[in-house]
């Protein structure tokens, strides 16, 4: 396990916030991982680990040990007459492994393309978009239970996934992903329940075109592409606020002050509703708002961007701004997606 110290992250965050670490290592077998906490417990120093660093908001030099996940490696795991079941290491790019299930014929995890970070991370926050979350495909996965100083393995009931969290969000350093299995469907069948999905396909299933899960992660990769910025040239972490969620009878108080709010059913039994924290935010005028060197991304008013130079005390100081101005206008409480360090 190779160690620098007082190294810059800058090229580890998806934001480019240039702080450093005091102790950065490289954690490139799964032996690693407990290596990597003795040394921090060791020296009663604090400690955390990044994947890709595109959940993060680092607002300060970070004290102690920072590990980088960088474990490779996937693999066909097992078969049965419906399903497969797909292994991948927690340092594996996630972009380039969907890329790779296609590319090998196992379809499922197409919906999902383009999403930056490593297959580790993506349990955490239970990562979702154009229809599809990741428990919905998450066969199981294991993890060093740094509690017990044991391996474990964790199936998709045992992790408590609901809209972006899990049981690892409750217990943030109790668990750290070293794989993931996924579990895909032989007889695969395509995920048009997102509606700009359904509208790019209605034509082909209507003359009932055949479509191929190749089709729907290069229309995923179109969509995302024209409305989120690619982080390796203007920083940024993807959607920076949570879709709020609020009960039937403010949103329809809300719907009648606001007849083009957008919002949808938060779960299929009815009830909740699920706001566009983007929509909120681009009425309160913040698209294409800068302050300083940071601002809010001119395509998407749910992302919030570093121009180069810009820092995470700034970005939070815009976040908050951002915050008090959606709540003084619909009384909305928005929380932020990515882990802070400051």
């Amino acid at each position: 396990m190779k160690i620098d110290l007082h190294a810059t992250l800058r090229a580890h965050n998806t934001f480019g916030f240039d702080v450093s670490a005091d102790y950065l290592a490289y954690l490139t077998e799964a032996n690693d991982i407990p290596l990597f906490i003795q040394k921090a417990e060791e020296q009663q120093a604090p400690w955390q680990v990044f994947g890709g660093g595109s959940n993060l908001v680092l607002a300060a030099d970070l004290q102690g040990y920072t590990g980088l996940m960088q474990i490779k490696g996937r693999r066909l795991h097992d078969q049965t007459d419906t399903h497969v079941f797909i292994e991948a290491k927690a340092g594996e790019d996630w972009h380039d492994f969907v890329d790779w299930t296609l590319e090998q014929g196992y379809g499922g995890l197409e919906n999902l393309a383009l999403i930056p970070g490593t297959v580790g991370a993506t349990p955490i926050q239970n990562i979702g978009a154009y229809g599809l979350e990741l428990s919905q495909v998450m066969d199981s996965l294991e993890a060093f239970d740094t509690k017990t100083k044991k391996w474990v393995k964790l199936t998709v009931a045992q992790c408590q996934f609901s809209y972006r969290h899990s049981i690892f969000k409750n217990d943030p350093k109790r668990y750290i992903v070293s794989s993931v299995c996924f579990k895909l469907p032989k007889l695969w069948q395509p995920n048009l329940t997102y509606a700009e999905l359904a509208k790019a396909f209605a034509d082909k299933v209507e003359k009932k075109q055949k479509i191929t899960p190749r089709d729907i992660f290069d229309k995923v990769c179109e969509i995302r592409s024209a409305k989120l910025p690619n982080p390796k040239i203007l920083g940024n972490s993807g959607s920076f606020f949570h879709n709020p969620i609020v009960t039937s009878d403010q949103h329809q108080e809300l719907k009648n002050r606001y007849p083009n709010l957008v919002a949808y059913p938060a779960n299929l039994t009815g009830g909740d509703w699920k706001l566009a924290a983007g929509w909120l935010i681009d009425q309160c005028g913040f698209k294409g708002y800068q302050s300083g060197r940071v601002g809010v991304y001119e395509k998407q008013a749910l992302v919030l961007v570093n121009h180069g130079g810009g820092t995470g005390k700034e970005l939070l100081a815009l976040a908050q701004q951002i915050q008090v101005k959606v709540f003084d206008t619909f009384q909305v409480q928005l929380t932020i997606e990515p882990v802070i360090y400051s």
